[in-house]
């Protein structure tokens, strides 16, 4: 078996609202290896969503340790997670969160705009990252001129822009039709089948959890074997 890219060892996660104290993760431990396509589905406050943002690190766990290619995220400080998340993590969200006043090429080059590249290189990584998700003829496209699959396939795009460890989306076609979500879900399994990309997708619909390698069913805040 091959070493887990993502090795995740009695996670709690606990949030506090008002005087109570909400278990969204109870002792969690699980293991992804590289180039896997893993859905974790579950019911609404199942914790799935939740556990996909401490991979991500954009949460914390209360106890346990997510280490990603070695490293524990929960420890890093706020600025080395902010530029940790910036080189292994590219997030697809259930809302493509596209900025209205700038074309595809724009949107999908933000990322890099945080990095030492040139604008030449810039610009080869943005034409590469468009190609691959099929829309290098609507670079110079605002999002109002795309349909929702399209928009999304352009936040796929810019997750992807910086090469990251990981690909996470958080219920991806949660906002398209059947017709664009089976393009959406069909793009992300070529990612991970043709490109070997780590994908981690969260939802709800056994349809879309269909296109994962490997399906991991989360129930209040356990995982059920």
């Amino acid at each position: 078996m091959p070493e887990p890219i993502v090795q995740i060892r009695d996670l709690t996660k606990v949030y506090q609202q008002g005087e109570i104290e909400v278990l969204a993760l109870d002792r969690i431990s699980l293991d992804i290896v590289a180039s896997e396509f893993v859905a974790l589905m579950g019911p609404s406050g199942s914790g799935k969503s939740t556990l996909l943002h401490i991979i991500a690190g954009i949460d914390r766990p209360t106890t346990g340790q997510c280490v990603v290619r070695n490293t524990d995220v929960a420890s890093l400080n706020e600025t080395d997670l902010a530029e940790w998340r910036n080189q292994h993590v590219g997030f697809v969200f259930q809302t493509f969160n596209l900025i209205p006043v700038l074309t595809a090429f724009e949107n999908v080059e933000l990322p890099l705009l945080l990095t030492s590249l040139s604008s030449h290189e810039r610009r080869q990584h943005v034409e590469a990252a468009l190609e691959l998700v099929g829309l290098a003829d609507r670079m110079r496209h605002l999002p109002r001129q795309l349909s929702g699959g399209q928009e999304q396939r352009v936040a796929i795009a810019r997750a992807l822009v910086t090469d990251p460890t990981l690909l996470v989306a958080d219920e991806p076609t949660g906002n398209l039709d059947a017709h664009a979500a089976a393009d959406v879900l069909s793009l992300l399994q070529q990612l991970n089948r043709q490109a070997g990309k780590t994908v981690i997708m969260v939802t709800h619909d056994p349809k879309a959890a269909a296109y994962a390698g490997r399906t991991v069913h989360l129930e209040k805040g356990e995982l059920l074997k």
